[in-house]
């Protein structure tokens, strides 16, 4: 098959115009008629090396240009316009001096941001072609960080070639990839005057030592012949690029100017083009992405250990690790460094199934070993249900995959599921003989697809044998053997060419291969349109970045002729991800506001702008503020009192109610992500779980483990599982029963000691008014609001944290009736049994008299839907000033509920 493209998709071509418009003014290219019978001003020129590139235009009308282009697109303005001469600033600094009263930061670099999938690499190539269609430029050269990167461009230039000759009226042109046992082939880019595009890679010329910057026989230094060139830099991913080393040799090919196209840009130099992921998703520029959660629940009971990176240094070697620790809330997994010999028992705070052996005996720099005999090697755990996670994920993918490429198989599309795995020899291992066979991840996915395909809906789906149908995708030793590598070595080059040029013959759906198993190191450069399913079986949680992730998949799907889709309802991506969803999406989002500077709330806008709040510097100016706080700035003490026997009949009772221990279980829950004003949203579209059969299950000390949460006495604990009637539970799963139990007395107690609280005034103590002075912070915008009516308040910018309290002060500014307000400080605490408890706001309303109040603004009024601990602090916040006369505490969502 022959991938199509389409010649019209208007955010293509407005990228491409974003670049082009850069140049107006410059002349207009010309036929070689008019070159050879007019004076005229040309954009290439020859000299002893060949033909370059020559720019025309001044550093003013390139800056005026791209400060047009900026305000057209609706982008940060970077250009400004300055009264008298100024200096450096930017990144390529022949381009950067101030010039005729303007300037422009960051010299001749200008950025395009395009979200993964919508074809980056398509734009700034046939960027290339209007650029010499309009301008008559000639050099250009492709910057890459890597192998992979390398090869996407090479393929893309090879098969839109056709596609581009068609379009532009087949312009002479050349492109190669750089080999420094190829040099000549420099001397030929320099040389030749059709439109020439060179790939190389940042590695070849970044340093001294590197063959393109050592001196010849000739006395040229083969660098010498891009130089001459002029060549306009095309640098892909450049976030890869940023060290002062690469941004050096960048400059050293003496670029005409540096364009730089990625989803995620590190610094936006000049930005004149723009399409985020929002709004990639918005206009069904990429597939929608659905996430397949797969996780372990209640499953604590063993000696649990993730080894997730060993570090040498000079003297020694630290661990990084998770472990599960006995927490206040419960057993938690929580992360340490340590060296040889730390106990994990006690780094667990006493879990008692660490308490034999597991004391690192031994580090080496792939393994740890235990006193008991135990070994984990890098990114491997012990004691989990890892393999149970990673059979289920495999199972949820080849579901996803049959149900998917039977529904689509009419309309021929074939389907394709790549697994990331951390670790080739799960995949696929080899005997001293250097035999290979079978790693634990293969032999599951042929046991699972033997099994479905011998469902009656899948019998006839493949004419394939299951051996055709999965392959790996390795780097090789020198033995041939598959190794793990990091995705940038030499080894890696036979991978990447495996996978980019035989692109269209893995799209072909008479060609065997659907599931593709590759290192975590495939990560940017490569991706294929009909990849519908990725599935990360990792043995610890990924690392991999989530956009990195989803990036190998977006690219929206080509049917049997390489015609693209654009059916909504084909168009998604399923990710089948060894963590909860809510933790996927979070992370999605904030790399997403990260790298994008997207907020999700009032949709596009740059959440990277801060502001500083500060304080008026004489609060005695305010005589309202002086009133209030004079009313509460008390501080106070509480008792509590409450009765054994009711603790005891309460949380008895509690525990009794308690819903039935499950057991440990694998769950899996598909969401469908969509894009709001709030951030990412999930809607839940399918849920399945299985039961997991653990034996020889440890039980903790039961005494101990209750009352390292709860101070009560041993009798008491007693007493209270014994009329519970819940004991048996032990014998399930006890560590959940143990945290269930825990959350019960803590809850029975809690309220107990709310209900019996009483405040008094500590004499003589006060809180501070430097705790005011603590507030002046820089914070970013979207956590502010800017405050209008300075004599209201004390600050210029007032705190926020949600919509609520944005709305709570846009109240206050413009109710005529609040003649103050402003956030209490964070150092107002009032103490409570439950840890300390901040209100939100003073606010003094007047109409025939003065009321003072303390405000709370929460999204409901309902304590029941509040966090059960949330709720007992705001109660014990009402009964700590309900001792201060003249001073009404309100918990509220509106100011207009004040006047209630």
């Amino acid at each position: 098959m022959k991938l199509q493209f389409d010649a019209n998709q208007t955010y293509q071509l407005a990228a491409i115009q974003s670049i082009v418009d850069i140049f107006e003014g410059q002349p207009l290219n010309q036929s070689d008629f008019d070159i050879a019978f007019q004076e005229t001003q040309l954009s290439f020129q020859f000299n002893d090396k060949g033909v370059g590139n020559n720019l025309l235009l001044s550093q003013t009308q390139i800056a005026k240009n791209v400060k047009k282009i900026q305000i057209k697109n609706n982008l940060p303005v970077t250009i400004d316009h300055l009264p008298t001469g100024g200096e450096s600033t930017g990144i390529n600094d022949k381009w950067s001096m101030v010039n005729d009263n303007w300037s422009m930061p960051n010299g001749m670099n200008f950025t395009v941001e395009m979200e993964t999938g919508t074809g980056k690499t398509y734009v700034y190539l046939r960027t290339v072609y209007e650029l010499n269609k309009v301008y008559g430029f000639k050099k250009f050269v492709v910057v890459v960080p890597s192998v992979a990167i390398r090869e996407g461009a090479l393929k893309n230039l090879e098969i839109t070639h056709q596609h581009f000759q068609n379009l532009y009226s087949s312009p002479a042109i050349d492109f190669t990839v750089y080999d420094s046992k190829k040099l000549t082939a420099l001397k030929s880019f320099a040389g030749n005057n059709a439109i020439q595009i060179l790939i190389i890679n940042i590695d070849a010329f970044a340093k001294d030592a590197n063959i393109i910057n050592q001196l010849r026989e000739s006395g040229v230094r083969p660098i010498e012949y891009i130089q001459a060139t002029r060549p306009i830099v095309i640098v892909d991913e450049p976030q890869n690029m940023e060290t002062d080393i690469r941004k050096r040799a960048i400059a050293n090919l003496n670029p005409l100017c540096t364009l730089r196209y990625s989803a995620t840009h590190k610094f936006m130099y000049n930005l004149v083009y723009r399409l985020d992921p929002v709004t990639a998703c918005d206009l069904g520029l990429v597939k929608q992405i659905e996430v397949d959660a797969v996780v372990a629940d209640d499953n604590v009971n063993a000696a649990f250990v993730q080894l997730d990176r060993i570090t040498p240094a000079k003297t020694t070697i630290s661990v990084k690790l998770k472990i599960y620790v006995n927490q206040p809330n419960g057993v938690a997994l929580k992360p340490f460094t340590v060296r040889v010999g730390a106990d994990l028992y006690y780094l667990s705070n006493r879990r008692e199934i660490y308490k034999k052996g597991f004391i690192i005996n031994r580090i080496t720099r792939e393994k740890i070993i235990f006193s008991n005999g135990v070994e984990i090697s890098k990114g491997q755990s012990h004691g989990g249900l890892t393999d149970e996670v990673m059979k289920y994920q495999i199972e949820r993918a080849i579901a996803a995959h049959l149900m998917r490429e039977k529904r689509l198989q009419a309309q021929g599309i074939k389907v394709l599921s790549l697994f990331f795995i951390d670790r080739v020899a799960n995949y696929r291992s080899y005997d001293s003989d250097s035999n290979s066979q079978k790693g634990k991840i293969a032999l599951w996915f042929e046991e699972i697809l033997s099994r479905y395909l011998q469902k009656p809906e899948y019998q006839d789906l493949y004419p394939f044998t299951i051996e055709q149908m999965h392959d790996g995708y390795f780097s090789q030793d020198r033995k041939g053997r598959f190794k793990d590598s990091s995705g940038k070595t030499k080894a890696d080059d036979a991978t990447y060419n495996k996978i980019m040029k035989n692109k269209e013959q893995l799209l072909s759906v008479d060609e065997p291969l659907r599931f593709i198993f590759s290192h975590s190191a495939l990560r940017e450069g490569w991706d294929n349109p009909n990849v519908f399913q990725i599935c990360t079986l990792n043995e610890t949680k990924s690392e991999m970045k989530k956009r990195q992730e989803i990036g190998r998949g977006l690219r929206l799907p080509v049917d049997s002729v390489g015609e693209r889709i654009f059916d909504k309802s084909i168009n998604q991506l399923t990710i089948i991800a060894n963590e909860t969803y809510a933790d996927f999406s979070r992370q999605l989002q904030r790399e997403i506001q990260d790298e994008c500077g997207v907020a999700f709330k009032d949709r596009i806008k740059n959440v990277r702008e801060k502001a500083h709040i500060k304080l008026a510097k004489d609060l005695s100016v305010y005589p309202e503020f002086l009133e209030i706080w004079s009313l509460i700035k008390q501080k106070t003490v509480y008792r509590v009192q409450y009765q054994t026997a009711e603790l005891v009949e309460k949380a008895a009772e509690a525990i009794r109610n308690m819903p039935p221990v499950a057991r440990p279980m694998l769950t899996a829950q598909k969401y469908t992500m969509s894009y709001s004003e709030e951030g990412i949203a999930g809607e839940l579209a399918d849920m399945a779980r299985q039961t997991v059969q653990v034996t020889n299950i440890a039980v903790p000390n039961v005494y101990a483990y209750i009352q390292g949460k709860i101070k009560i006495t041993r009798q008491v604990v007693l007493e209270i599982l014994k009329r519970s009637g819940r004991i048996d539970d032990l014998s399930i799963n006890p560590q959940l029963f143990l945290d269930n139990v825990v959350i019960k007395l803590q809850t029975t107690l809690h309220r107990l000691m709310v209900d019996g609280i009483k405040y008094e005034k500590l004499a003589n103590t006060e809180y501070e008014m430097r705790l005011f002075q603590n507030e002046e912070i820089e914070t970013y915008l979207s956590n502010l609001f800017k405050v209008t009516r300075q004599e209201k308040t004390i600050y210029n910018y007032a705190p926020v944290d949600s919509s609520i309290e944005t709305k709570f002060a846009q109240d206050c500014e413009v109710d005529n009736n609040v003649k103050f307000y402003f956030k209490l400080p964070r150092g107002f605490k009032i103490p409570t049994p439950l840890g300390d408890y901040i209100p939100d706001w003073a606010v003094i309303l007047e109409n025939d008299k003065r009321l003072y109040f303390v405000a709370e603004t929460k999204s409901t009024l309902n304590l029941e839907l509040l966090r059960g601990i949330e709720a007992l602090k705001i109660e014990c916040g009402k009964k700590h000033f309900v001792e201060f006369e003249g001073v009404t505490y309100r918990q509220v969502t509106e100011v207009k509920q004040l006047y209630a």
